[in-house]
């Protein structure tokens, strides 16, 4: 379970990183940068938020302290940084949803993070009913 712990500290390095770059984009715009190199300003936001709310459920996870699967912990971490990656993929590229492969990639991820969030939710439950 201490994976949810490490991926949540991943998840709000992200955070810290993401506001970093939308404060630079906005405050101190770089001629050939922004508008070029970020062309997406409000799906990076969605991103900041997506992993802000992901490191929040492993904290969350962690701290009811109700043992979890292992593999389920996994997944959840595994696609609470790949979720929130598409949308950082998406503020940097202008054709991405046009791509296969950024498809694919999503889709992949999508699966990933509802089996695992879906694993742990059965867990809880399954402890709270034998209580």
């Amino acid at each position: 379970m201490e994976v949810l712990l490490i991926g949540a500290v991943l998840m709000i390095f992200a955070v810290l990183a993401s506001a970093w770059l939308m404060t630079f984009a906005r405050w101190f715009p770089v001629k050939g940068i922004d508008g070029d190199f970020l062309v997406d300003y409000k799906t990076l936001i969605r991103a900041h938020i997506d992993f802000a709310l992901m490191a929040l459920f492993c904290l969350g996870f962690y701290a009811v302290k109700v043992p979890l699967p292992v593999i389920a912990c996994w997944l959840v971490v595994i696609g609470g940084i790949s979720n929130p990656g598409v949308f950082v993929i998406a503020a940097f590229d202008p054709d991405f949803w046009n791509k296969p492969v950024w498809r694919a990639y999503t889709a992949i991820s999508f699966a990933i993070t509802t089996i695992g969030f879906g694993w742990v939710c059965v867990s809880l439950l399954d402890y709270a009913l034998s209580l």
